[in-house]
């Protein structure tokens, strides 16, 4: 009969997964059993998404670089526990006079010793605690952000690689039917049994499918690429993401979501560094005020016969005629300004994000539903009946190929809407801190 062998292969390749209740299953290597292969690859590391997240967070350079800062923070929270900004002053003197008398010159040996503090009388420790308290717990909580985000833009690239992973294997079974079409027409055309124009069809059709496969197969390079980059794994290794892109249950509802948004470590942040920024502007007020030195002075002087002990208190303070730290209120000023402006505009946008994000879930969610519940099985049907139909010599091979490309772009919308969903689904936890512990 004929195209038999056409009908085969397209009812092999094409029905298994079709199945409205059937997810496509995560790939094991990048082309199937495809002839090609990736030249560049030296060594498989197979990673979940678990063990990708704590790989980053083990390598990550910009991760450990924001720890580090912790303890230039520590530091400044230490020296601002203190009780005094300033360490006192101590001071020594010894003098070796000499005294011209009738006689003869007399030369006598005289000594002073003092201790001498500064103190701020303007409320500068306390502000000066207050700053460097509420910017080490900022930096904490940066920190915390951070390691969100990461996990965040490790899961963005995670899922696109496993996504190209699947949709290479579907390439890979496309390219393989096609050549078998193009092979099998080519012997009926020798045959006399099909036309130049079949032939031809078929042909093209093979190419633009091995076309279609070395070009989501760069992309998979890319892709990994940008995996290891995030891992810093080193450039023998290539990654093949191990896992699934099925939804899986949410576990919270917009309500949710919302009501976590201000306990986000990002807004915490703000918050802190909001508090250290009023903190400083009190300071450098406060800095206008003098600093108050108070000293004590001993010492002894005088003649062998007559020495003196001299006690002395000081206490001396700087005019502010000239000088009123205009320069450091500005910059106080402007620095308090703009971290209200950054808290004001996350609080704004958040919430919006969040909601926007929970939106487009939504849409892919029912999106991946039709297309499991309506589109694949309806396409399912077509291909059972345009093989029979084949078979039967009811319709020719452009119809066939009409529908096959149909059964073959309604997988590719599928891989590309579970991409989608995971992808949006981790940015919208992001957004939310969700969950609230890590």
């Amino acid at each position: 009969m004929r195209y038999h062998t056409l009908a085969l292969a397209a009812a092999f390749c094409l029905l298994p997964g079709l199945t409205p209740a059937q997810v496509i299953p995560p790939a094991r290597s990048p082309v199937g059993s495809a002839p090609t292969a990736d030249p560049t690859t030296t060594t498989n590391r197979a990673l979940t998404l678990e063990q990708a997240w704590a790989r980053a967070h083990s390598a990550s350079t910009t991760l450990h670089a924001k720890q580090a800062q912790l303890v230039a923070a520590e530091g400044l929270a230490t020296d601002a526990a203190s009780w005094l900004a300033n360490n006192p002053q101590v001071s020594a003197e010894r003098t070796r006079r000499s005294v011209p008398s009738s006689s003869a010159t007399e030369r006598r040996n005289e000594w002073s010793a003092g201790v001498s503090q500064a103190v701020e009388i303007a409320g500068q420790p306390g502000h000066r605690r207050e700053a460097a308290n509420a910017a080490l717990q900022a930096l904490r909580l940066e920190i915390d952000d951070m390691v969100r985000q990461q996990r965040a833009e490790v899961s963005e690239r995670f899922y696109r690689v496993l996504a190209l992973q699947q949709r290479v294997e579907i390439e890979a079974q496309a390219m393989r039917l096609f050549e078998d079409s193009a092979r099998a027409v080519e012997k009926r055309r020798g045959a006399g049994e099909d036309t130049r124009l079949d032939a031809n069809v078929a042909v093209v059709e093979a190419e633009r499918a091995r076309n279609q496969l070395a070009t989501v197969q760069e992309q998979l390079l890319d892709a990994r690429a940008a995996l290891a980059t995030a891992l810093q794994l080193p450039p023998s290794e290539s990654i093949e993401a191990s896992g699934s892109l099925s939804p899986s249950p949410l576990g919270y509802s917009l309500e949710v979501l919302l009501q976590s948004v201000p306990a986000l470590p990002r807004l915490q942040a703000l918050n802190a560094r909001e508090q250290s920024a009023q903190a400083k502007l009190r300071l450098e007020r406060a800095a206008r005020y003098p600093d108050v030195t108070v000293g004590m002075n001993v010492g002894r002087e005088g003649p062998g016969d007559a020495r003196e002990r001299l006690t002395t208190f000081t206490v001396s303070v700087p005019l502010p005629l000239f000088k009123h730290n205009a320069a450091g209120i500005g910059q106080a000023s402007t620095e308090l300004a703009q971290a209200q402006i950054e808290r004001r505009a996350a609080e704004r946008d958040l919430p919006a994000q969040v909601h926007a994000l929970w939106t487009k879930l939504q849409s892919l969610q029912n999106r991946i539903e039709r297309l499991q519940r309506s589109v694949l099985p309806a396409l399912a049907d077509n291909e059972r009946l345009s093989v029979k139909s084949r078979q039967a010599g009811q319709i020719g091979l452009l119809e066939l190929i009409v529908t096959t490309r149909q059964t073959l772009d309604a997988r590719r919308d599928l891989v590309d809407a579970l991409l989608d969903y995971q992808t949006t689904r981790t940015a919208l936890e992001a957004a939310a801190g969700w969950p609230a512990q890590l």
